[in-house]
């Protein structure tokens, strides 16, 4: 069982890192579409519907997503300053404490976000912009997503915390 934990934790980590840096190109596409609109704006007097409500859902895209990533990789916020004034075996009971305490907020979080996201694909929502895209019921059902790649992770995180041995001085993972 301990040896399909592990993998499982090994096989987390890599959809989170693919998932984390693909997300770059959302935010790369993100750019690209302000620049357009910049450009289209100011050089040519001609601004369009679409580029602000695109750039919007590309950043939150790339943010969601890449939240799995940023729990693998253990960069979220931090009080380092309690990290150098405790010992190590200190330091990493709470940081099991942490984990801990994530997961039931994340889970309470998905609970939350599940209903609404499930009445969106009922029955699509549109922005109301003059773009009138699907982005409500996109970033409702994106959100729930990006809660579950973060659960994911979070155990991943976890086993992979309760395979590292008392004397390990877990910096990272």
């Amino acid at each position: 069982m301990g040896r399909l934990l592990a993998r499982y934790a090994e096989v987390m980590d890599r959809i989170s890192v693919f998932i984390g840096q693909a997300c770059s190109i959302l935010l790369f596409a993100c750019v690209a579409v302000s620049a357009f609109e910049v450009v289209m704006r100011y050089g040519f007097d001609k601004p369009t519907v679409w580029s602000t409500e695109l750039a919007m859902t590309l950043c939150a895209s790339a943010w969601v997503l890449s939240v799995g990533y940023v729990v693998e990789r253990h960069r979220h916020i931090s009080i380092t300053m309690v990290e150098m004034l405790v010992s190590a075996k200190t330091w990493r009971r709470m940081r099991l404490v942490q984990m801990l305490i994530s997961v039931g907020a994340v889970f309470v979080l998905t609970l939350a976000l599940w209903g609404p996201a499930v009445k969106a694909l009922q029955r699509v929502e549109h922005s109301g912009t003059a773009m009138n895209s699907i982005q409500p019921t996109y970033l409702k059902i994106l959100l729930v997503v990006g809660c579950l790649l973060y659960l994911f992770q979070l155990a991943a995180n976890i086993i992979r915390w309760a395979n590292h041995s008392e004397g390990d001085v877990v910096n990272g993972h």
